[in-house]
């Protein structure tokens, strides 16, 4: 286990679950937690033991409720553009990320807590989540990405809904919209996520991380760049060890033992 007072870092059975730790004011965002948070990412990228992160918040009524507005209140236009692209950068690092990032939502997911999730590569919600980019009752706009990658997972028309009401949806809406993968019972949460991560930690670490720059990268393209990296991609997977032994265990019928090489 590697703590500190904002980040929990919890490392086992190849996985790392991440618990944002501020509870009492419902898991915001401050400066310092951000800072923790991208610290974090570093251990888990430099883990070779570790295949995938889980992500959540301490407590069970929120995941990440936002920014912590006491820090927001005060800055002029320079800061708060510097605020911002902080922000994004960690997040971009979460986009980018070489494991498979998957956010658990239990609770109020709102602003910058929902532009963390939605910067996971999948998210699992509990029944009682809700979702929202409530910027514009502050008189602002989602600064930490939600306005680009929210139309971009579930299309311009209900996402400028949520970012222009800034009325949150619940797990249901959620699940319906494809902003989450799945929904499940609070208590079932993190046991669904880490067996997800385990899933994913059967299979050849190296397919499963060009997969994700395969969708990351080729989504930004045209079609026809897109399948050229597939294909590229594609090759780099044929001339590695694991997609050997993945060929042979397969044809043996028995489980693969995949060494990341």
């Amino acid at each position: 286990m590697v703590d500190n007072p904002l980040i929990k870092l919890d490392r086992r059975d190849g996985q790392a679950l991440l618990t944002i730790n501020r509870p009492k004011v419902l898991n915001a965002l401050n400066r310092q937690t951000l800072e923790r948070l991208d610290e974090a990412l570093d251990t888990v990228r430099d883990d070779p033991q570790i295949q995938a992160l889980v992500i959540t918040g301490a407590g069970d009524r929120a995941f990440v409720a936002g920014a912590d507005i006491e820090e927001l209140k005060n800055l002029d236009a320079v800061k708060a553009s510097q605020f911002a692209a902080r922000g994004q950068e960690i997040f971009n690092r979460i986009e980018r990320f070489p494991k498979p990032v998957i956010a658990a939502v239990n609770g109020y997911c709102l602003g910058g807590g929902c532009e963390l999730a939605i910067s996971c590569h999948l998210r699992v919600a509990s029944t009682g989540a809700k979702f929202g980019q409530p910027e514009v009752k502050l008189g602002i706009i989602p600064g930490y990405g939600g306005t680009q990658r929210l139309p971009r997972l579930i299309g311009s028309g209900p996402a400028l809904e949520m970012i222009l009401t800034g009325d949150p949806i619940d797990a249901a809406e959620a699940l319906r919209l494809g902003l989450v993968n799945r929904v499940v019972a609070p208590e079932d949460l993190i046991e669904t996520c880490r067996s997800i991560a385990a899933s994913i930690g059967r299979n050849g670490p190296l397919a499963v991380r060009w997969a994700l720059q395969a969708v990351r990268e080729g989504g930004q393209m045209p079609l026809a760049q897109g399948l050229s990296l597939e294909s590229s991609l594609f090759g780099l997977c044929c001339s590695t060890d694991d997609q050997k032994e993945g060929a042979r265990a397969f044809l043996e019928k028995r489980a693969a033992r995949f060494r990341g090489v």
